[in-house]
């Protein structure tokens, strides 16, 4: 494997980005049975992504509801959107991360945004996904999902769907939970807080044994076609978890509870030329309580015996009207959203509720104008888009209330040198601003936001070329991105607007050896760096930038609808990294997987998997001080993956 990543570098040298569009979480058709399996080990779509793109990294934060990067990117710089719902989490510390208030068993589909290449969707700067659950079918199906897997994991989940020519129905249940998994030396998360932490952010002994986590999920759609060409779409989500630990954070979740709500309307065929009118409706919320109540200090000191209790909403309305006017597609729409977050800390011996709030009702209003053009001339295929947002932030602390405006706008060309081969070029700018826990979050009685950040902005070019025919599939892509404002906290300090500059390159492909054997190879590469070193320090390394990874898979498919597959994923050790700012060296690790599906008939599968086969010991996430992490003196605690993972999963449809 070593000798194979130098190799895989030197094609790295021109990538570009584009739009991927992933079927059933998958980044091209053949890639959705690797996802969906991915996926199987658990509900976290943070793991699932991370494994089968490119361009995508985890945040390791516990045994579950971790977060994502994209292209070195997270939180407010990329977004999250479930069936056009912008979904926000209530955690400044991202404990329940957007994506984290999703199942992997509930997605029909995910479209990956690399750059700043969507104006639909409010906060698009770097990135971002769209996830599309499963809708409901006229025929009738059902379906039942077990899973089993090491360290006491167990899941059962059920979906039924049905309906006629008017009415269509689906309705999804699952409930899953783990004890806590042991890293390749066998620590299990309270052993390596044990490990690596001050004592008093130990786990009391009572606690020590304790899940890693309960999570339960229920999803309700209902399609009604209210004439041939009107549909009126009502969907309800809701999810619960309880007990989420956290072990190299000082505290843990009791609870983290969201409900997404979406209804809206379609009309189809409003005229030859008016091709479509979408309007929606949709509102989240999440509540999201973390408490030192299972750590030694509530013992120790009864004053820090506390709750920090959060919540957050996002509701939004958006019109959509798609229009061809003799191949010229047009879409023109309208979007407004308004997010409020609030939270409070409590003592949790005596019940009172702190005097000053740690964020106190900030809300974010967003109004915006948007439009895309797409032209076919030949070969070449022309994309444009542009979106004006305008934005009000207040809060009830007294802090400055800022106001944004904005003109974002991209250009994506594509040339179709041949029917199985084409180049394609990007240029773009997108907006971000600041969210409440940048601007107005206080902690201990102190600010450590900064109310008068600017918003950020990203002016990218992307370049790539793709091959895709009967024998290969092979696509490169490159990207240079220069953030001007980008917010950045540092360490001992507040937050930031500093300039920066982050690049790199990403590979996928697919070698078809015969018809029943694949060779799958990807590999990202990046680096990002400030313009300048923060006042006090010289590191111009940017952080959350990972090095080089890669994967080098085998797939067998032995017989119809059944497969046999072994990978190698990799990770060059971190050698660029901002250490002023609480990163750390961490080494380069490998490891090996391995799993079987087979079908018995078209109605059952049974999948068989081992991750991390050689019980490796490593951290793939780093410590930059934008996450509250423990520390024993000058040592920010890393939490390592976990060890051997065996899962099976056994999966009914009917």
């Amino acid at each position: 494997m070593k000798r194979i990543i130098p190799l895989s570098l030197i094609t790295l040298t021109y990538l570009g980005a584009n739009e991927i569009t992933l079927e059933q979480i998958g980044v091209e058709a053949s890639a959705l049975t690797e996802v969906s399996q991915n996926a199987k080990t658990s509900a976290d779509i943070a793991e699932a992504l991370s494994k089968s793109v490119p361009s995508i990294d985890m945040s390791r934060r516990s045994g579950i509801a971790n977060d994502i990067f994209i292209r070195g990117q997270k939180r407010d710089n990329i977004s999250i959107e479930i069936d056009g719902t912008k979904v926000c989490g209530a955690c400044p510390n991202r404990m329940d991360p957007p994506v984290s208030h999703v199942l992997a068993s509930q997605i029909e589909d995910i479209k990956v945004i690399e750059g700043p290449y969507d104006v639909e969707t409010f906060g698009t700067m770097s990135g971002g996904l769209k996830i599309k659950t499963k809708q409901p079918s006229a025929t009738p199906t059902g379906e039942l999902n077990f899973g089993f897997g090491s360290w006491g994991y167990n899941k059962v989940g059920t979906t039924l769907s049905g309906g006629n020519d008017t009415v269509r129905v689906l309705l999804s249940a699952s409930t899953e939970s783990s004890d806590q998994y042991e890293d390749g030396d066998g620590n299990t998360l309270a052993e390596q807080t044990k490990l690596n932490a001050p004592a008093g952010n130990q786990y009391q002994p009572q606690y020590e044994d304790m899940k890693a986590y309960q999570k339960k999920s229920v999803n309700a759609k209902m399609f009604v076609n209210v004439t041939q060409d009107q549909e009126l779409q009502l969907s309800f989500t809701q999810n619960k978890s309880d007990d989420i630990l956290y072990a190299n954070s000082a505290m843990d979740a009791i609870y983290d509870d969201s409900d997404i709500y979406s209804i809206a309307y379609n009309i189809k065929d409003m005229t030859e030329s008016y091709k479509n009118v979408n309007l929606q409706y949709y509102y989240s919320r999440v509540v999201h309580p973390m408490s030192t109540e299972y750590r030694k200090v509530a013992l120790m000191d009864p004053t820090k015996n506390t709750t920090a209790q959060l919540k957050t909403t996002m509701q939004g309305v958006k019109l959509k009207n798609d229009f061809d006017f003799d191949g010229l597609k047009l879409l023109i729409g309208l979007d407004g959203s308004k997010r409020t977050w609030d939270g409070f800390y409590k003592n949790n011996v005596s019940g009172m509720v702190m005097p000053v709030a740690s964020i106190d009702n900030a809300t974010t209003k967003n109004m915006a104008l948007f439009t895309k053009l797409e032209k076919s001339f030949g070969g070449l295929d022309l994309s444009f888009g542009a979106r004006y947002d305008t934005t009000k932030i207040t809060n009830e602390a007294t802090h400055n209330e800022p106001d944004y405006n904005s003109l974002s706008a991209n250009l994506l060309t594509t040339y179709n040198l041949s029917q199985t081969n084409k180049i394609f070029l990007g240029f773009g700018q997108a907006y971000r601003v600041p969210d409440g826990r940048e601007l107005y979050f206080t902690k201990g009685g102190n600010l450590s936001g900064n109310p008068q950040l600017d918003q950020t902005r990203n002016q990218e070019i992307d370049l790539g070329y793709e091959l895709k025919n009967d024998f290969m599939k092979f696509k490169i892509k490159g990207f240079y991105s220069m953030l001007e404002n980008y917010i950045y906290l540092q360490k001992g300090g507040s937050f930031q607007n500093i300039d920066a500059t982050i690049y790199g390159a990403e590979l996928s492909s697919s070698v078809y050896a015969t018809d029943m054997l694949s060779i799958d190879l990807s590999a990202s590469y990046k680096v990002g760096e400030k313009d300048e070193a923060l006042a006090g320090q010289t590191d111009k390394d940017l952080a959350d930038i990972a090095p080089l990874r890669g994967k080098l898979g085998v797939t067998y498919e032995y017989m119809t609808n059944s497969l046999a597959s072994l990978d190698v994923q990799y990770s060059d050790k971190w050698d660029k990294y901002d250490s002023d700012n609480g990163e750390q060296a961490l080494d380069s690790w490998t490891t090996l997987n391995a799993k079987v599906k087979h079908a018995f008939n078209k109605h059952i599968d049974l999948t068989l998997g081992v991750n991390n086969i050689m019980d490796e010991t490593y951290a793939q996430s780093n410590t930059y001080v934008d996450l509250t992490l423990l520390a024993a003196g000058a040592e920010t605690m890393l939490l390592n993956e976990p060890g051997r993972y065996v899962y099976t999963n056994l999966d009914i449809k009917f």
